[in-house]
């Protein structure tokens, strides 16, 4: 008979500001290395952020087992879990408003602004969409179906339950979901438009860019011209694959790269965002039928862009 896996066990501690705390279990020790737990914390953390500090978490009671906070003097116990939560690096607040275009039992469908990350990542941690959300909207249990790209704004899907969860990833796995984007770049009547763009595109990890090689399609994207003014066009987009910076790299490559991309055509240096100069990309609108409820779902951004020109009868 195949043994079911066990529901992980809940956190003794509760989320601060709407982040998890983590969780560790203790491995095999078959050489004795660690008597205490403290042994192994010192192993496992103190390169990173320096013995004193692995002690003085110790002593405040940050590493939490089930039976309460760990003592410096603990005997070590391999398979046991411990929850704490992480130092959080300074971050500046990104100011700009998350939407909430639907909500109900079941998802949220948010408005994701420029440049907040989906969920927590590197140095971006409480200044993420998941983070935001379960705070203002007190849904603590609250995780994302599919992540949207930092720069990009627009439309998220967020799963209300846990047990949920996998039938919307799935859906988003096996491209059961209609995406739609919109850009703003360069207009160039010699591009002729629409037209379906497909290429490899490879992303090493450690790598800002994605590139384009030869070998056999992974991705493919529909263009479109909606309109144009001042030399700028306005552009729908529909990937019928999610590769890294998909959009960014098809559009550059046909020498329209989408305004303000600090990465395509030209990589700029390294710096603080520049919040007057958002990438105009922007994930326009969602449509699917829904996994759990079978309801056919439409969904459309409020946004617009900041930088498209104004209609001279507007």
């Amino acid at each position: 008979m195949r043994r079911r896996n066990r529901p992980p066990r809940p956190a003794p501690l509760p989320q601060r500001d709407g982040i998890d705390p983590v969780r560790l279990r203790l491995p095999e020790d078959p050489d004795g290395a660690w008597p205490t737990v403290r042994d192994h914390l010192l192993a496992r953390y103190g390169a990173a952020i320096g013995a004193e500090r692995v002690d003085a978490m110790v002593r405040e009671g940050r590493f939490v087992g089930a039976e309460g906070p760990v003592t410096a003097d603990e005997p070590y116990t391999a398979g046991r879990d411990l929850w704490f939560h992480r130092d959080f690096p300074a971050e500046e607040r990104v100011p700009f408003e998350i939407g909430v275009v639907h909500r109900d039992e079941h998802i949220v469908i948010a408005d994701k602004p420029h440049f907040l990350a989906t969920m927590p990542r590197g140095s971006h941690v409480r200044e993420t969409a998941l983070a935001r959300l379960r705070r203002d909207l007190d849904l603590s249990a609250l995780q994302p179906a599919h992540r949207l790209d930092r720069l990009t704004a627009g439309l998220v899907l967020f799963v209300v339950r846990p047990g949920d969860r996998g039938a919307y990833q799935t859906m988003f796995r096996d491209r059961l979901v209609r995406k739609e984007y919109e850009a703003v770049a360069p207009y160039d009547p010699a591009v002729a438009l629409p037209r379906t763009v497909r290429s490899r595109i490879v992303k090493e990890r450690g790598v800002l860019t994605a590139v384009e090689e030869p070998g056999e399609p992974n991705s493919e994207s529909r263009i479109e011209l909606l309109e144009v003014r001042d030399g700028l066009g306005r552009y729908r987009l529909l990937p019928a694959t999610g590769r890294t910076h998909q959009l960014r790299v098809h559009m550059n490559a046909l020498g329209l790269p989408i305004l303000h991309d600090p990465l395509y055509p030209v990589v700029l240096p390294d710096g603080p965002d520049d919040y007057a100069r958002p990438l105009q990309l922007l994930a326009r609108a969602l449509e699917f039928t829904d996994p759990v409820t079978g309801e056919p779902r439409s969904f459309r951004s409020r946004l617009e862009f900041a930088q498209w020109p104004r209609s001279i009868h507007s």
